[in-house]
């Protein structure tokens, strides 16, 4: 994975991710679930400029399984999820 945005996709704005960005300076990421925590650190400090990294935690997020037309069931793809820990710089959200 050489290009950075094959490994961050986005930033997730909930409730709970902009209270970590407010008090810890830690942003909440959707990444490739193939992506390991080296990959992610050299993907935020490439994609978002004047970014220094401190920590990346990570996690397996399983998909909902959902009803599908009747009786029949279906399942939204699992994903992966980023907390990033940032030492210094901040990531312009919008």
């Amino acid at each position: 994975m050489n290009n950075p945005y094959d490994v961050v996709y986005t930033v997730l704005i909930t409730e709970k991710a902009s209270n970590l960005t407010d008090k810890f300076n830690r942003y909440t990421l959707k990444v490739n679930p193939k992506a390991n925590k080296i990959e992610i650190r050299q993907a935020v400090e490439a994609v978002f400029e004047g970014v220094k990294v401190g920590k990346v935690n990570v996690m397996n997020c399983l998909g909902k399984k959902k009803r599908m037309r009747g009786s029949r069931m279906g399942k939204r793809p699992d994903w992966k999820k980023a907390l990033v820990t940032l030492k210094e710089g901040t990531i312009e959200l919008l």
